[in-house]
């Protein structure tokens, strides 16, 4: 961390190079940098052209300001990022940002800590970025304490001054587990203690690449990106991971696994009656997948949990079918077979209409049902 602040200061004064400036002194080609600019364009789900635009806006901007803070949460969104592979962690750090606080990476502690936050607020009023990951004990002030501080008076504090807020994780955006029932806590998404803008990347943790593409999008761009009714990045929560997985060929002739270890599973035939939540979840997991693009849970053989949506710990069971009918009897999956007879258009809106069902039959948080209505 205070190789990370003398790269980012000279004399007590910040420095005025730019990325590109900074980039090119580090032996970072051009052909480099335009490479990096086409991969973030297609995370992002940007047109081929807006790779130059991305170009032209890291080039011209300055390293940004993030202060990173941690509430209630498992240190998992942090073990996220550190295995991003575009940006990495370390490029994030050194070339694009100036990470001035993290309790998990700083080196600094005690005083010192809570001297880089303060002076990188200051120096840094209204531009800089404020990254929190977990929940906020809102309803327990004493429960969790940073430098003597309440996590909400840390919060607040930090926040006052900043340009925006990141929400990493599914705590921090929507409450996550701390806030399942009975939430002895009070816990809090970060959204309802701020009025500044806020971006929430849900997920638990979050896809990496989610993580520092949104940053990439900040810096090219000098905005927000384009959000969903949850205030997630339309580009990688656009889609259900049921709308891009692919068991769903099986899933939309009927071909369901019935447990963990039967010869449908080993099939490889879809994971719908042993749990899995695709269907209602939205994010990028089968696309951009884990580990490099290595796999995600569904490739390894597990459904989806659901952890991108707002109370998912609370949603019905893990390993539960979600249900159409009230009684529970009549299956989602049952439905799937019939539509998956149908052919072109007439079974795509078989399918739609019966995810519908599926949410307002489900105990699935309100905001999703409205997405579906």
């Amino acid at each position: 961390m205070a190789d990370n602040n003398r790269n980012s200061q000279l004399h007590g004064k910040p420095v005025s190079r730019t990325l590109g400036e900074a980039l090119a002194e580090r032996g970072v080609s051009r052909r480099s940098f335009l490479k990096f600019a086409s991969y973030t364009a297609s995370i992002l789900a940007l047109p081929p052209t807006a790779a130059t635009a991305i170009a032209e806006g890291l080039a011209t901007a300055r390293r940004q300001s993030v202060i990173w803070l941690s509430f209630q949460e498992c240190t998992g969104c942090t073990e996220s990022i550190t295995r991003a592979s575009s940006p990495s962690i370390e490029d994030l750090i050194f070339d694009f940002i100036s990470l001035d606080y993290h309790h998990t990476l700083q080196n600094a502690a005690g005083d010192a800590a809570e001297h880089a936050r303060m002076q990188a607020m200051e120096e840094n009023k209204g531009e800089y970025l404020v990254v929190v990951d977990g929940s906020i004990p809102a309803g327990n002030n004493g429960y969790s304490t940073i430098a003597g501080m309440s996590n909400v008076e840390m919060f607040e504090e930090t926040a006052e001054h900043a340009k925006a807020v990141i929400a990493v994780g599914t705590c921090a955006a929507f409450g996550g587990i701390p806030a399942a029932r009975p939430n002895p806590t009070g816990a809090v998404p970060v959204s309802e203690l701020t009025d500044k803008p806020v971006i929430n990347i849900s997920g638990c943790p979050p896809i990496p690449e989610a993580m520092t593409g949104t940053i990439a999008y900040l810096l090219s761009f000098a905005g927000i990106p384009e959000l969903d009714h949850l205030g997630r990045p339309q580009a990688f929560f656009g889609e259900a991971i049921h709308d891009r997985c692919y068991r769903r060929p099986f899933y939309e002739k009927g071909m369901f696994a019935k447990s963990f270890d039967d010869q449908g599973a080993r099939q490889g035939w879809c994971l719908y009656e042993v749990g899995c939540k695709g269907p209602v979840t939205y994010n990028a997991c089968a696309t951009l997948k884990w580990n490099q693009g290595v796999s995600f849970p569904i490739q390894s053989g597990h459904g989806c949990l659901g952890c991108s949506e707002p109370g998912f710990w609370d949603f019905g069971g893990f390993y539960k079918p979600l249900a159409t009918g009230k009684d529970d009897t009549l299956k989602y999956a049952a439905g799937a077979a019939v539509a998956g007879a149908a052919i072109g258009a007439a079974s795509a809106v078989s399918v739609r209409s019966k995810r519908k069902k599926l949410l307002e039959a489900n105990a699935a948080p309100q905001a999703i049902k409205e997405e579906a209505e």
